[in-house]
């Protein structure tokens, strides 16, 4: 018996409409998988330096250092980036393939891909293993309340902020933090080789 095309694009219909139903709940499931203090529970849309977008719990399933930074920052934000390269280099070559870093910028106007790059070129970072972002300005106030870091948005387009690195977990909790830049901090240094010892 044939089928009338009315029909058959109504079983079409609702055939897409139940692959939407059951994506929907397979993502939320995901999520409320999370535990209640995971940084990704944040559902924070992120670009990158190559213009890609991301989640921030896309990095979910292996330990994050997790900095926020601007690319103009003169001080503050290179020690960031220098204290994240030494822990990298403490690590043996496995322990540091299995360790990710993620900055995320202050800066939501200036920070633009092509700024990011430039910045991760200039700071001689592993594009393999780091990711450069921004985010728009209420996830940034977001993630700052989350990171426990303090930020004040200045006239000259500049930040004043605290310097934190933070270490996460492959389920995106806090399970180490440092406020102290340039040498890296033996107890933060301690987690992070913790962290990175066995596959996850």
């Amino acid at each position: 018996m044939k089928i009338p095309v009315s029909l058959r694009i109504a079983f079409a219909a609702l055939a897409m409409a139940f692959i939407t139903v059951v994506a929907a709940a397979d993502t939320r499931g995901r999520a409320d998988a999370l535990p209640g203090d995971s940084i990704y529970r944040l559902d924070l849309a992120l670009v990158d330096q190559d213009g890609h977008g991301l989640m921030l719990g896309d990095r979910r399933g292996g330990p994050v250092l997790i900095a926020m930074f601007y690319t103009s920052c003169p001080y503050m934000c290179p020690l960031i980036v220098e204290t994240a390269k030494r822990a990298e280099r403490s690590l043996d070559e496995a322990a540091r393939a299995r360790l990710r870093v993620v900055l995320v910028s202050f800066d939501s106007a200036r920070d633009t891909p092509p700024a990011l790059k430039a910045a991760a070129t200039e700071r001689h970072v592993d594009l393999a293993r780091w990711t450069l972002t921004r985010t728009d300005a209420a996830g940034v106030r977001r993630l700052a309340a989350a990171l426990d870091v303090q930020y004040r948005a200045l006239p000259d387009g500049g930040f004043n902020h605290s310097g934190v690195l933070t270490l996460l977990d492959a389920e995106g909790r806090i399970v180490a933090r440092t406020d102290k830049l340039g040498d890296v901090d033996p107890e933060f240094l301690a987690a992070v080789r913790k962290a990175t010892s066995t596959p996850h």
